[in-house]
């Protein structure tokens, strides 16, 4: 059973590879929660957490145990990255969608594991956790798009497990950039996608490795249980030194 629904501003797909009424009841479950995430974190909703918080109605001590957790894997994850992800924006307003969607992904992923599936995806705007195998009794695959033309698929991966996610400015413009260098634009790189152990550990350092730009790959390739694929400004193509097995199904 497949259903996609508008939430946080984009298409999220959930597929779980089953039938019946109590997998309508788990995916109804699984995009309430993510109604909720965004609620919650949206910078874009007036009455969400976040929204109080940049405007001082809620102090950093007073906040909710979502939004701690959050906060605190940002803060983790600024000091992994040497400060190339950070939640902070120059005006020192907090934006936390750097990380949240890749974390919501990550526990609607776990709220279906418990209620007993083994076989489902969910793509969230290119960030996607995936658990064995599709309708068709196939490993699941991810299509890489051509940034420079959406239509064409130029990789297709095998993730086996591991979580996806692809940061870029080719469809949402400039949303990222270089905490050093606030005024300066990213315009070496157009794409880098990152598989890791999770979809929020590919997610967090997707951000924060498009942000080196060109020298995010290395970071990347530094990273044990990464791999990532770079697309810079001319269309050529970047691999880690272990992405290649993820093209074989």
């Amino acid at each position: 059973m497949k259903d996609m629904r508008l939430i946080m501003g984009m298409p999220i797909e959930v597929e779980i590879v089953s039938s019946g009424i109590e997998v309508g009841v788990t995916l109804e479950m699984a995009f309430q929660y993510l109604r909720n995430v965004d609620n919650r974190f949206s910078t874009y909703k007036k009455e969400s957490e976040i929204s109080r918080i940049n405007r001082g109605e809620i102090g950093i001590g007073d906040v909710s145990e979502e939004m701690r957790e959050v906060l605190d894997l940002a803060e983790k994850t600024k000091r992994e990255t040497n400060g190339y992800f950070d939640v902070r924006r120059p005006d020192e307003s907090i934006d936390p969608s750097g990380i949240v969607k890749g974390w919501a992904i990550r526990n609607t992923a776990r709220l279906i594991d418990e209620a007993g599936y083994q076989n489902y995806s969910i793509n969230a705007g290119g960030d996607i956790a995936m658990r064995g195998h599709n309708a068709a009794e196939k490993p699941w695959s991810v299509g890489i798009r051509n940034p420079f033309n959406q239509e064409e698929i130029i990789k297709v991966i095998y993730p086996r497990g591991n979580g996806v996610a692809t940061s870029g400015s080719y469809i949402r413009g400039d949303h990222i950039y270089n905490p050093h260098t606030p005024s300066e634009k990213i315009e070496s790189i157009v794409s880098l996608t990152v598989l890791g152990p999770n979809v929020l550990e590919a997610d967090r350092f997707a951000t924060g490795a498009f942000a080196m730009g060109e020298e995010g790959i290395i970071f990347i390739e530094r990273l044990p249980g990464f791999e990532g694929y770079m697309i810079d400004k001319q269309g050529i193509a970047t691999i880690t030194s272990g992405f290649e097995k993820y093209l074989k199904e």
